[in-house]
């Protein structure tokens, strides 16, 4: 686990909830790799979750990743948030059940499987990475609509 892939995603939704779509460029040795998806009636922060759940389900073996996102939802629930759910059962502090806890969990399942960094830059600021993403997450939700 020398070299690092890097992980850029993005979700967007039309209307919350609404159609949405999701968004990933992955880059290794040079090699960029695109993808992106959609969901008819989906919330923001389920396709922001589900980027970062399509990328690393993508990776073929354990890996050091770098995972730029720009949703400090997903930033500050895997890397703090999530232990304290794990732990009271998939609550939160106020003893209501976890939003997207499905997705949660599926996230904190694959991040076993690699070293994973998380990174988080402000959306819509002209990050180049970040700009493409979040151009594949609306033509996620474009194509929905033909």
């Amino acid at each position: 686990m020398t070299e690092r892939v890097e992980i850029f995603t993005d979700g967007a939704c039309k209307g919350n909830p609404g159609p949405g779509g999701w968004g990933v460029v992955m880059r290794y040795r040079g090699s960029e790799r695109q993808l992106y998806g959609g969901e008819p009636e989906t919330t923001n922060n389920r396709m922001e979750l589900t980027a970062v759940i399509r990328a690393l389900e993508a990776l073929k073996r354990p890996v050091k990743a770098r995972v730029t996102t720009d949703s400090t939802y997903v930033k500050n629930g895997i890397t703090g948030w999530i232990e304290n759910w794990k732990r009271n059962g998939w609550r939160t502090a106020a003893r209501k059940p976890v939003k997207n806890c499905d997705l949660w969990r599926r996230l904190d399942e694959l991040v076993q499987n690699h070293q994973v960094e998380w990174s988080w830059v402000k959306g819509h600021s002209g990050h180049a990475e970040n700009e493409l993403a979040d151009q594949l997450a609306n033509r996620g939700v474009e194509e929905l609509k033909q």
